[in-house]
């Protein structure tokens, strides 16, 4: 009998690693995502896989974040050399993905070894190296949306849009087990069918077993209308004050809508005066790959803004300054009021966003505007929740900023889209709850059972379900 069993994302929001098995299909593995906290970038790399990545078949990837992709470098480190299948767009992704992960993972390993060689203890060996990126790379099996990849051969892998992010797919695994063919649906991370950017996530009808992600399983967002008001009015206001805002973006997806909507309230002449400062190599280097898939993205939102040989990085926004080397990041600093700065990490765990704060943070004209979900060990999640002074860099700083929250940018489906997309689907359905806090997944376990008479499962890390 086929069985999954949940090695992440179970009962938290980072870390998605689930392990299919069965006698058609082998052992596949459904994305190997790195945990996303403060001390993340060192620790969780180096917790042990509970198996085997030798006896692993394939990895099937669901996209580009790093809490989905994070720890393929040290899956093959540690002996994988199967197939990885992924879209065409997470294919080209990952590159800058994976090389950005290594470079802040041996800048933090290499920080670390100079503590413990003053403390004249033992230094720490690398746990993966460039050499085992550039092997997860040559793995890469890049995949169309709907064409069959076989896995054996009674088994298949298909890929849908997820509309969460560029290439992001719905995962439907297909294999015959005692002469009778089982689907699993892995959702992936499903979009927010209200943005400006990315398609509607797509919506499948039949399956064995859906494993699908509940990050908001408690809550609605704000409609796209009422999102780009309240930035609107946001920002006019951090404008009159005569300071500057800070937003911390992740590179992939929320930047590339931020600028979207920028472009709108600029088109509409609602933007005021600031200068928008893209300060982050990755999601320069990322809205390119974007550029190039703009044409197979949501058509309405791109064109009514998008026209001739505009791209969102050319000649869209009159006032960007794409700000690439270390010298142009702290240019920035000498600016006192309209500039608005979106810079990385999108959590504040590290990153360009943190020096920003290091400068703005404590003084009280400046604004600073969270528009992605912040983890629970975050400091993105520390201030959200109105920490009154944080910890950087070794020193203490007060928290005087504006500190305002903007969830219609989210890049997950809320509540009612979530419930509207599992009800597509044929009863009796199996159904497992991930990649959702404990809380936000109990609400959505009742709204589910209330609209559809769907049993939801919750599983735990190492839990394993049959189907």
């Amino acid at each position: 009998m086929a069985e999954i069993t949940f090695y992440g994302a179970a009962q938290e929001v980072t870390g998605s690693c689930h392990l299919v098995s069965s006698p058609a299909l082998g052992a596949v593995l459904l994305d190997c995502g790195l945990h996303q906290g403060m001390k993340a970038k060192t620790e969780a790399v180096r917790e042990q896989f509970p198996f085997n990545p030798y006896s692993l078949d394939a990895v099937i990837l669901s996209h580009a974040h790093l809490d989905h992709c994070g720890r393929l470098p040290l899956l093959v480190h540690d002996g994988f050399n199967g197939d990885i299948y992924c879209t065409e767009a997470t294919a080209q992704l990952l590159p800058i993905m994976l090389f950005d992960a290594l470079s802040l993972y041996e800048n933090d390993l290499m920080r670390e070894n100079r503590k413990l060689k003053r403390k004249g203890q033992c230094e720490l060996t690398p746990q993966y190296t460039k050499a085992d990126v550039l092997h997860v790379l040559a793995l890469l099996k890049p995949t169309a949306y709907q064409q069959q990849r076989k896995l054996a051969d009674n088994a298949s892998v298909f890929f849908y849009d997820a509309g969460h992010i560029l290439g992001s797919a719905i995962v439907e695994l297909k294999f015959d087990e005692h002469s009778r063919q089982k689907t699993l649906i892995f959702s992936g991370d499903l979009g927010n069918k209200d943005t400006l950017l990315m398609k509607d996530p797509t919506c499948l009808t039949r399956a064995d077993l859906v494993v699908m992600e509940g990050t908001y399983g408690d809550r609605e967002h704000r409609t796209q209308g009422d999102t780009l008001a309240q930035f609107k009015d946001i920002l006019h206001r951090a404008y009159t004050k005569g300071g500057n805002v800070m937003i911390p973006a992740f590179a992939v997806g929320r930047t590339q809508e931020l600028l979207l909507y920028l472009g709108k309230l600029q088109l509409a002449g609602e933007l005021d005066d600031w200068h928008i400062f893209l300060d982050s190599p990755m999601a320069i280097e990322v809205t390119q790959i974007y550029d190039q898939w703009l044409p197979t993205l949501d058509c309405e939102g791109v064109k009514a803004l998008c026209t001739g040989e505009q791209t969102l990085l050319k000649h869209f926004l009159s006032t960007l300054h794409l700000m690439v080397s270390p010298e142009e990041s702290m240019s920035i600093n000498k600016i006192t009021n309209g500039a608005l700065i979106i810079a990385g990490s999108g959590m504040c765990t590290g990153g360009r966003i943190t020096h920003h704060f290091k400068h703005r943070i404590w003084e009280s004209r400046n604004t600073l505007i969270f528009v992605g979900y912040q983890a629970q060990g975050t400091l993105g999640r520390r201030l959200v929740e109105g920490a009154e002074h944080i910890r950087m860099f070794g020193e203490q700083f007060a928290v005087k900023a504006n500190v305002e929250t903007l969830g219609g940018f989210s890049a997950h489906a809320g509540q009612q889209e979530l419930s509207d997309w599992i009800g597509h689907f044929q009863l009796p359905l199996q159904l497992a709850l991930v990649h959702g806090e404990p809380g936000a997944l109990a609400t959505l376990k009742e709204k589910l059972r209330c609209d559809h008479g769907i049993e939801a499962e919750i599983p735990v890390y190492g839990q394993t379900i049959k189907f």
